[in-house]
């Protein structure tokens, strides 16, 4: 066997034999609009995964990881995704901060936070979104005030020792209320505009100035958050990257948001799809023409993420994701929001009916949840407009002014 086919089998053969006893319950648990779902006991399974070495399997070994080759680590993916094992729950600092900081992290920074992301001691989540500042992130008007001696980074003697204060409040902060820490996007330059003038800071959560608010979804959840931060602290070592620079390592976290992971992802579509055409055949709904028609277009999206996934795969390789990343955005969430509408279609009338409690049914979750698809990760919207610009050259935009506090 090839070293791909081989990292296959091999953690193939230690899902099979580890996704049994107290963990065999959590097969297809959690996951979008269901990360409520048995949340300690994923936990403790994704501990176990780190104590056998199956966490962080793209990074390099000096950090902790198996440093996995980019075909081994969509092997990894696909195979987690094919044996139903339960949503990471790890995976914003294993898949987005993790190698932000392998990238732009200092030495202290690396030995600090890289080995309690690989144990799963440490959770993160993402500070970016803002209320006036969703898909227009360079709108963002949270901001971060050095109290201290001289500016970290600005070269001018004794500038350690004091602290960044930070005052503002993020949306839509997915698993804030279940994280340690925050990786924050914030406006250390005053009079700034636009990308200019942010960093990206490391903010733990468990302090004063910080409030966690639950946002309750269509599907009754409430997987993301409201954070605000009223004169939060942290420590000058923790500012990835240079005093203004934030914007160029956030759009790096972006990039590393939309890697291998997605293959797994398109594992759980096909899932999914392969369900629905089951159900229609069931109740009969696939005796109508038009929802044959449209089964037969949903196949047809999904082989064509897949492939255009590939080629964004190639792009990697060969340095760094190029435009693939977005076009993939566009046409993975338009799809599956697609799928939910054609799911409630296929249920027919009664899928408009929920069980008392408030009680979804997983045809209905997937409805709601994937309203959200098209807008978070960058709306359909932004996504067409870096095609546009930065891709085919197109005028840019006109764009309101930015905000002012």
């Amino acid at each position: 066997m090839s070293s791909v086919e081989e990292f296959r089998a091999e953690i193939r053969g230690w899902l099979r034999a580890n996704l049994t006893g107290a963990f065999a319950g959590l097969r297809g648990r959690g996951g979008p609009g269901r990360e409520h779902e048995a949340f300690a006991e994923r936990l403790a399974w994704e501990r176990h995964m780190a104590a056998a070495g199956w966490t962080c399997v793209g990074w390099p070994t000096e950090y902790g990881g198996r440093g996995a080759t980019l075909e081994q680590q969509v092997a990894f993916h696909e195979e987690y995704a094919l044996a139903d094992a339960p949503a990471r729950v790890g995976h914003i600092g294993e898949q987005l901060l993790g190698p932000t900081l392998i990238a732009f992290g200092t030495p202290e920074q690396r030995a600090r936070f890289l080995p309690r992301i690989v144990t799963v001691d440490e959770l993160w989540c993402q500070g970016y979104s803002e209320p006036d500042a969703g898909s227009d992130l360079a709108n963002i008007r949270t901001r971060a005030e050095w109290d201290g001696g001289p500016v970290p980074g600005s070269g001018e003697p004794g500038s350690g020792g004091g602290e960044w204060v930070v005052t503002g409040q993020k949306i839509w902060t997915s698993l804030a209320h279940e994280s340690h820490w925050c990786f924050v996007l914030a406006r250390t330059e005053p009079g700034s505009a636009r990308h200019r003038g942010l960093s990206y800071l490391l903010v733990p959560l468990d302090q004063q100035g910080v409030e966690i608010r639950p946002i309750t979804q269509l599907t009754g959840t409430s997987e993301f958050n409201e954070v605000f931060f009223d004169g939060a602290r942290t420590d000058s070592g923790h500012l990835v990257g240079a005093p203004g620079d934030g914007w160029k390592v956030a759009m790096a976290t972006l990039g590393f948001e939309r890697g291998v992971s997605t293959l797994g992802q398109q594992v759980g579509f096909r899932r999914e799809l392969e369900a629905l055409i089951a159900l229609a055949r069931r109740n009969k709904a696939a005796d109508d023409p038009l929802i044959r028609d449209r089964i037969a277009q949903a196949w047809i999206g999904l082989e064509t993420i897949r492939f255009n996934a590939l080629r964004m795969l190639d792009a990697v390789a060969a340095g760094a994701p190029g435009p693939e990343a977005s076009i993939g955005k566009i046409f993975w969430a338009t799809w599956h929001r697609q799928l939910g509408e054609l799911a409630m279609d296929v249920l027919g009338a009664g899928g408009m009916l929920a069980d008392e409690p408030y009680d979804l049914d997983d045809w209905q979750r997937l409805f709601l949840f994937s309203r959200a698809d098209t807008l978070y990760a960058g709306s359909n919207e932004i996504q067409r407009n870096i095609i546009a610009e930065r891709v085919l050259g197109l005028p840019r935009e006109t764009r309101r002014p930015a905000a002012r506090d």
